[in-house]
């Protein structure tokens, strides 16, 4: 828990009974386990829980997943009256990575009735990963007409959208309509599939823009995997999510061009080492109408270590969210508004590109003047910029791509203060720049 965003203390940890979160969990049963067992380390998997207050059931219910590998987990629910818990174990909702003769150990039966063909959901006799997901990553929330959905899915089969009910937590199961990509069992398709990477879906609305986005992960999830932010967004809750370039992410597409690249791995001007691998990203929206962009990280310090970070986000003019370079330090985006002379001078940018890998992207020295952009690189890259006076609102223009961003003051990572821009490109990448002052 935080007061400011940015010191935290644990109050519960560790996958085992004695972590207070939960009541029953690890009681003799112990039914979170039983179709699952241990992970493939010999470790229980309790992954990526995601925590809703449902209104109907006035519980607060959290959604997670246990796994035994890549393909085979279960989502599950608990709810409790403290929001610190503890929660109390109460059902498995959605099984993958089934078998001909495992499927009765799932609720597959139940849901879609005894005398359903397993076939389908089979390659020979295995799962069919590439079509269905991996059931874990599970994000509730509520729509803009007030009705609660669930968005789930990792690599495999793409990412899912159910609805839920809020009398009881359990999902609303629809008729398979293979021309809207929906299964009955498992719901909406939404994105991805083919097994390419893509997991961690976090979905939000945001009244202001009247847009639904989607935040989703890529690359694995290690040191070196190439772990980063991707951003779709859509007018509908179920649909069609594109990106800056107007493409959804279809199974057999080449994913690495599809989706807004948030963030990736980087090192500034300020930091002791590169940050790398950051992902799995919430979105925590304010009262005031700020955003917060809520992920872990990695660093460039050969060991798998993480930390939570969390960066202030806001939207540019054509309404894509990009995130400030820093982690926030009680800064405003928006009161302040800036004029030519106050962003002529030597910044230092950052493009986050958009390969899938370990390239870890450093600054380019670059000067600012007349509303002309010279870097100092081999090439000595020219462009231009256009700033709209008095408003926080610049753009800027590389290589033909136009980056649409913000302007804000803020605290680097050292306690410097710098003028930052953060923009997103109509080509899927996000240019960051750094000011000294």
């Amino acid at each position: 828990q935080s007061a400011d965003l940015h010191s935290w203390k644990s109050f519960a940890s560790g996958v085992n009974g004695n972590n207070p979160l939960f009541s029953n969990l690890f009681d003799d049963e112990m039914k979170a386990f039983q179709y699952t067992g241990t992970f493939t380390d010999g470790s229980y998997a309790v992954w990526a829980p995601d925590v809703i207050y449902n209104e109907v059931m006035q519980k607060w219910v959290m959604y997670f997943s246990t796994s035994h590998d890549y393909r085979t987990s279960v989502i599950h629910f608990a709810t409790a009256d403290d929001l610190k818990g503890p929660y109390e174990y109460q059902d498995a909702l959605l099984y993958s990575g089934f078998s001909k003769d495992t499927v009765t150990d799932t609720n597959f039966y139940a849901i879609m009735g005894k005398d359903t063909d397993v076939k389908p959901y089979l390659a020979g006799i295995q799962y069919n990963n590439k079509n269905y997901p991996n059931c874990i990553d599970p994000c509730a929330f509520y729509d803009k007409d007030g009705k609660m959905w669930m968005v789930y899915g990792s690599w495999s089969g793409g990412i899912y959208l159910l609805e839920i009910d809020e009398q009881t937590g359990y999902p609303v199961h629809p008729e398979t309509n293979k021309d809207l990509d929906t299964d009955a069992y498992y719901g909406k398709r939404l994105i991805g599939g083919n097994h390419n990477s893509c997991e961690g879906p976090y979905l939000y609305y945001d009244e202001d823009q009247d847009m639904y986005y989607l935040l989703v992960s890529y690359g694995e999830l290690k040191r070196t995997g190439g772990y980063q932010i991707r951003c779709f967004r859509s007018d509908r809750v179920d649909g069609e999510y594109v990106d800056t370039m107007g493409n959804t992410l279809e199974k057999g597409d080449f994913h690495s061009k599809r989706g807004l690249k948030m963030m990736g791995n980087y090192l500034l001007p300020s930091l002791e080492t590169a940050y790398m691998s950051p992902g799995h990203c919430s979105v925590l929206q304010s009262t005031d109408h700020k955003l917060y962009l809520v992920h872990h990280t990695r660093f460039d310090n050969e060991t798998e270590n993480h930390e939570p970070r969390v960066h202030q986000m806001a939207y540019n003019e054509d309404g894509w969210p990009v995130a400030l370079p820093f982690a926030t330090a009680g800064e405003v985006i928006g009161e302040q508004t800036y004029t030519q002379e106050d962003i002529c001078g030597r910044w230092y940018f950052l493009n986050h590109g958009i390969e899938i890998g370990p390239k870890i992207h450093e600054c380019t020295e670059t000067i600012l003047k007349d509303s002309s952009l010279k870097m100092m690189n081999e090439d000595q890259t020219q462009g231009s910029y256009d700033l709209q006076e008095n408003s926080c609102y610049m753009t800027i223009i590389i290589d033909e791509v136009t980056y649409k961003g913000i302007l804000a003051d803020m605290t680097d990572e050292a306690g410097n203060p710098v003028r930052c821009f953060a923009g997103a490109g109509d080509n899927n990448e996000t240019l960051w720049g750094i000011m000294y002052l």
